[in-house]
Protein backbone atom coordinates (compact mmCIF):
# COMPACT_ATOMS: atom_id res chain seq x y z
CA UNK A 1 0.00 0.00 0.00
CA UNK A 2 1.32 3.41 -0.99
CA UNK A 3 1.67 6.20 1.56
CA UNK A 4 -1.21 8.32 0.25
CA UNK A 5 -3.47 5.25 0.15
CA UNK A 6 -2.60 4.49 3.77
CA UNK A 7 -3.37 8.08 4.81
CA UNK A 8 -6.70 7.90 3.01
CA UNK A 9 -7.61 4.76 4.94
CA UNK A 10 -6.48 6.41 8.19
CA UNK A 11 -8.81 9.29 7.32
CA UNK A 12 -11.66 6.80 6.78
CA UNK A 13 -11.03 5.25 10.18
CA UNK A 14 -11.01 8.70 11.81
CA UNK A 15 -14.31 9.56 10.16
CA UNK A 16 -15.92 6.44 11.60
CA UNK A 17 -14.45 6.41 15.10
CA UNK A 18 -13.16 9.94 15.77
CA UNK A 19 -9.86 8.67 17.17
CA UNK A 20 -7.03 6.26 16.35
CA UNK A 21 -3.90 4.90 17.98
CA UNK A 22 -0.45 4.29 16.54
CA UNK A 23 -0.08 0.71 17.77
CA UNK A 24 -3.29 -0.60 16.17
CA UNK A 25 -2.58 1.23 12.91
CA UNK A 26 0.94 -0.19 12.80
CA UNK A 27 -0.47 -3.69 13.17
CA UNK A 28 -3.30 -3.08 10.68
CA UNK A 29 -1.06 -1.77 7.89
CA UNK A 30 1.97 -3.98 8.67
CA UNK A 31 4.34 -1.03 8.93
CA UNK A 32 6.49 0.27 11.75
CA UNK A 33 5.13 2.75 14.29
CA UNK A 34 7.41 5.50 13.04
CA UNK A 35 5.82 5.25 9.58
CA UNK A 36 2.39 5.74 11.17
CA UNK A 37 3.67 8.65 13.24
CA UNK A 38 4.97 10.26 10.03
CA UNK A 39 1.56 9.81 8.39
CA UNK A 40 -0.11 11.44 11.38
CA UNK A 41 2.38 14.32 11.37
CA UNK A 42 1.60 14.99 7.71
CA UNK A 43 -2.16 14.90 8.31
CA UNK A 44 -1.73 17.22 11.30
CA UNK A 45 0.34 19.61 9.19
CA UNK A 46 -2.57 19.79 6.74
CA UNK A 47 -4.85 20.74 9.64
CA UNK A 48 -6.95 17.58 9.38
CA UNK A 49 -6.22 15.99 12.74
CA UNK A 50 -4.76 16.64 16.16
CA UNK A 51 -2.10 14.23 17.37
CA UNK A 52 -2.40 12.88 20.88
CA UNK A 53 -0.16 10.71 23.06
CA UNK A 54 -0.04 7.44 21.14
CA UNK A 55 -2.52 8.40 18.43
CA UNK A 56 -4.71 11.16 16.99
CA UNK A 57 -8.23 12.59 16.92
CA UNK A 58 -10.16 14.73 14.43
CA UNK A 59 -9.19 18.31 15.20
CA UNK A 60 -12.69 19.75 15.59
CA UNK A 61 -14.46 20.50 18.86
CA UNK A 62 -17.98 19.52 17.82
CA UNK A 63 -18.75 15.79 17.55
CA UNK A 64 -19.51 14.30 14.12
CA UNK A 65 -18.24 17.36 12.29
CA UNK A 66 -16.52 16.50 9.06
CA UNK A 67 -12.85 17.40 8.82
CA UNK A 68 -11.54 18.47 5.44
CA UNK A 69 -8.63 16.21 4.60
CA UNK A 70 -6.13 17.28 1.91
CA UNK A 71 -7.23 16.63 -1.65
CA UNK A 72 -4.57 13.94 -2.18
CA UNK A 73 -6.27 11.92 0.58
CA UNK A 74 -9.87 12.77 -0.25
CA UNK A 75 -9.68 11.75 -3.89
CA UNK A 76 -9.14 8.08 -3.04
CA UNK A 77 -11.58 7.92 -0.11
CA UNK A 78 -14.73 5.96 -1.07
CA UNK A 79 -13.32 5.67 -4.57
CA UNK A 80 -15.67 2.97 -5.85
CA UNK A 81 -18.75 4.92 -4.76
CA UNK A 82 -17.47 8.10 -6.43
CA UNK A 83 -16.91 6.29 -9.72
CA UNK A 84 -20.44 4.86 -9.74
CA UNK A 85 -21.94 8.25 -8.85
CA UNK A 86 -19.97 10.09 -11.51
CA UNK A 87 -20.78 7.63 -14.27
CA UNK A 88 -24.46 8.35 -13.60
CA UNK A 89 -23.93 12.10 -13.26
CA UNK A 90 -21.94 12.27 -16.50
CA UNK A 91 -24.99 10.99 -18.38
CA UNK A 92 -26.79 14.20 -17.35
CA UNK A 93 -24.31 16.40 -19.23
CA UNK A 94 -25.44 17.44 -22.71
CA UNK A 95 -23.68 18.79 -25.76
CA UNK A 96 -22.73 22.49 -25.46
CA UNK A 97 -23.49 22.65 -21.72
CA UNK A 98 -21.65 25.19 -19.60
CA UNK A 99 -21.01 23.42 -16.32
CA UNK A 100 -19.67 24.56 -12.97
CA UNK A 101 -17.65 21.97 -11.05
CA UNK A 102 -16.42 22.71 -7.55
CA UNK A 103 -13.18 21.67 -5.90
CA UNK A 104 -14.53 18.42 -4.50
CA UNK A 105 -12.52 15.26 -5.02
CA UNK A 106 -15.59 13.68 -6.61
CA UNK A 107 -15.61 15.93 -9.67
CA UNK A 108 -12.21 14.50 -10.65
CA UNK A 109 -14.04 11.29 -11.50
CA UNK A 110 -16.82 13.17 -13.26
CA UNK A 111 -14.64 14.62 -16.03
CA UNK A 112 -13.20 11.16 -16.65
CA UNK A 113 -16.64 9.85 -17.62
CA UNK A 114 -17.96 12.67 -19.82
CA UNK A 115 -18.43 11.15 -23.31
CA UNK A 116 -15.57 12.07 -25.62
CA UNK A 117 -17.92 13.43 -28.28
CA UNK A 118 -19.77 15.79 -25.89
CA UNK A 119 -18.66 19.43 -26.07
CA UNK A 120 -18.63 20.99 -22.60
CA UNK A 121 -17.33 24.24 -21.12
CA UNK A 122 -16.32 23.67 -17.49
CA UNK A 123 -16.03 26.58 -15.06
CA UNK A 124 -14.10 25.71 -11.89
CA UNK A 125 -12.08 27.01 -8.96
CA UNK A 126 -10.11 23.76 -8.79
CA UNK A 127 -6.49 23.56 -9.89
CA UNK A 128 -6.62 19.81 -9.22
CA UNK A 129 -9.42 19.50 -11.76
CA UNK A 130 -7.35 21.38 -14.33
CA UNK A 131 -4.39 19.05 -13.73
CA UNK A 132 -6.72 16.08 -14.17
CA UNK A 133 -7.86 17.56 -17.48
CA UNK A 134 -4.27 17.31 -18.73
CA UNK A 135 -4.33 13.60 -17.95
CA UNK A 136 -7.79 12.99 -19.44
CA UNK A 137 -6.89 14.77 -22.72
CA UNK A 138 -10.44 15.24 -23.97
CA UNK A 139 -10.35 17.95 -26.69
CA UNK A 140 -14.08 18.57 -26.30
CA UNK A 141 -13.67 19.78 -22.72
CA UNK A 142 -12.95 23.51 -22.46
CA UNK A 143 -11.96 24.89 -19.04
CA UNK A 144 -12.34 28.31 -17.47
CA UNK A 145 -10.44 28.85 -14.22
CA UNK A 146 -11.94 31.31 -11.73
CA UNK A 147 -8.54 32.05 -10.16
CA UNK A 148 -8.05 33.71 -6.78
CA UNK A 149 -6.09 33.01 -3.61
CA UNK A 150 -4.35 29.64 -3.90
CA UNK A 151 -4.86 27.04 -1.18
CA UNK A 152 -2.03 24.51 -1.36
CA UNK A 153 -3.56 21.62 0.60
CA UNK A 154 -6.74 21.78 -1.50
CA UNK A 155 -5.20 22.78 -4.83
CA UNK A 156 -8.01 25.31 -5.15
CA UNK A 157 -8.70 29.04 -5.49
CA UNK A 158 -10.85 31.10 -3.15
CA UNK A 159 -11.53 34.67 -2.02
CA UNK A 160 -13.02 37.72 -3.73
CA UNK A 161 -11.43 37.14 -7.16
CA UNK A 162 -13.29 33.92 -8.10
CA UNK A 163 -16.54 35.46 -6.89
CA UNK A 164 -16.05 38.49 -9.15
CA UNK A 165 -15.25 36.29 -12.16
CA UNK A 166 -18.10 33.88 -11.38
CA UNK A 167 -20.60 36.74 -11.78
CA UNK A 168 -20.04 36.59 -15.54
CA UNK A 169 -21.36 33.02 -15.83
CA UNK A 170 -24.80 31.42 -15.73
CA UNK A 171 -24.07 27.69 -16.06
CA UNK A 172 -26.66 25.33 -17.47
CA UNK A 173 -25.69 22.87 -14.75
CA UNK A 174 -23.62 22.83 -11.56
CA UNK A 175 -22.09 19.66 -10.18
CA UNK A 176 -20.67 19.83 -6.68
CA UNK A 177 -20.26 17.88 -3.48
CA UNK A 178 -20.67 18.90 0.13
CA UNK A 179 -19.64 17.78 3.61
CA UNK A 180 -23.08 16.66 4.72
CA UNK A 181 -26.76 16.37 3.85
CA UNK A 182 -29.10 16.32 6.82
CA UNK A 183 -32.58 17.32 7.87
CA UNK A 184 -31.52 19.91 10.44
CA UNK A 185 -28.77 21.79 8.62
CA UNK A 186 -29.76 20.91 5.05
CA UNK A 187 -26.50 20.93 3.02
CA UNK A 188 -23.31 21.92 4.80
CA UNK A 189 -19.70 22.23 3.68
CA UNK A 190 -16.22 22.09 5.23
CA UNK A 191 -14.46 24.91 3.41
CA UNK A 192 -15.48 28.33 4.69
CA UNK A 193 -13.15 29.93 2.12
CA UNK A 194 -14.87 28.39 -0.90
CA UNK A 195 -18.51 28.33 0.18
CA UNK A 196 -19.42 31.80 -1.17
CA UNK A 197 -18.34 30.84 -4.71
CA UNK A 198 -20.36 27.63 -4.50
CA UNK A 199 -23.43 29.51 -3.26
CA UNK A 200 -23.15 31.94 -6.16
CA UNK A 201 -23.00 29.10 -8.67
CA UNK A 202 -26.01 27.44 -7.02
CA UNK A 203 -27.99 30.65 -7.45
CA UNK A 204 -26.94 31.19 -11.08
CA UNK A 205 -27.11 27.65 -12.45
CA UNK A 206 -30.21 26.41 -14.22
CA UNK A 207 -29.84 23.00 -12.59
CA UNK A 208 -27.86 22.02 -9.48
CA UNK A 209 -26.71 18.42 -8.95
CA UNK A 210 -25.11 17.30 -5.68
CA UNK A 211 -22.76 14.30 -5.80
CA UNK A 212 -22.89 12.61 -2.40
CA UNK A 213 -21.79 9.14 -1.37
CA UNK A 214 -23.57 7.36 1.49
CA UNK A 215 -21.25 8.77 4.18
CA UNK A 216 -22.48 12.34 3.53
CA UNK A 217 -25.84 11.55 5.17
CA UNK A 218 -24.33 10.68 8.57
CA UNK A 219 -22.09 13.65 9.35
CA UNK A 220 -22.00 17.41 9.84
CA UNK A 221 -20.07 20.16 8.05
CA UNK A 222 -18.83 23.44 9.46
CA UNK A 223 -20.80 25.95 7.39
CA UNK A 224 -24.26 26.15 5.80
CA UNK A 225 -24.17 25.74 2.00
CA UNK A 226 -27.78 25.53 0.77
CA UNK A 227 -31.22 24.17 1.54
CA UNK A 228 -33.10 21.60 -0.51
CA UNK A 229 -35.16 24.25 -2.30
CA UNK A 230 -31.96 25.31 -4.11
CA UNK A 231 -31.03 21.79 -5.23
CA UNK A 232 -32.54 19.95 -8.20
CA UNK A 233 -30.95 16.53 -7.83
CA UNK A 234 -28.81 14.46 -5.47
CA UNK A 235 -26.88 11.50 -6.92
CA UNK A 236 -25.76 8.93 -4.35
CA UNK A 237 -24.63 5.30 -4.23
CA UNK A 238 -26.46 2.10 -3.37
CA UNK A 239 -25.17 2.00 0.21
CA UNK A 240 -27.27 5.01 1.20
CA UNK A 241 -30.09 4.06 3.59
CA UNK A 242 -33.06 5.47 1.69
CA UNK A 243 -35.47 4.79 4.57
CA UNK A 244 -33.66 7.41 6.64
CA UNK A 245 -34.26 10.06 3.95
CA UNK A 246 -38.06 10.24 4.22
CA UNK A 247 -37.74 13.89 5.25
CA UNK A 248 -36.75 14.71 1.64
CA UNK A 249 -40.19 13.81 0.29
CA UNK A 250 -41.54 17.26 1.12
CA UNK A 251 -39.03 18.83 -1.26
CA UNK A 252 -38.87 18.74 -5.06
CA UNK A 253 -35.26 17.54 -4.97
CA UNK A 254 -34.83 14.37 -7.02
CA UNK A 255 -32.83 11.55 -5.43
CA UNK A 256 -30.96 9.32 -7.91
CA UNK A 257 -29.32 6.12 -6.69
CA UNK A 258 -26.45 5.10 -8.97
CA UNK A 259 -25.89 1.36 -9.23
Amino acid sequence: MLGFERKAEIANILERSGKIDVASLSERFKVCKETIRRDLRELEKDGSIKRTHGGAVIDLAAPKVQAEFPVSVREIQHQEEKIVICKRAASMIEDDDTVFMDNSSTTLYLIRHIPKDTRVCIVTNSLRLLLEAVRVRNPNLRFICLGGEFKESNLSFSGAIPQRIAKDYYPSKAFMSCASINEQQMLTDSSVAEVDTKRMMIERSQSVVILADHTKFTRMGQVFLADFTSIDCIVTDGRTELASLDYMRKYDTKLVVAE
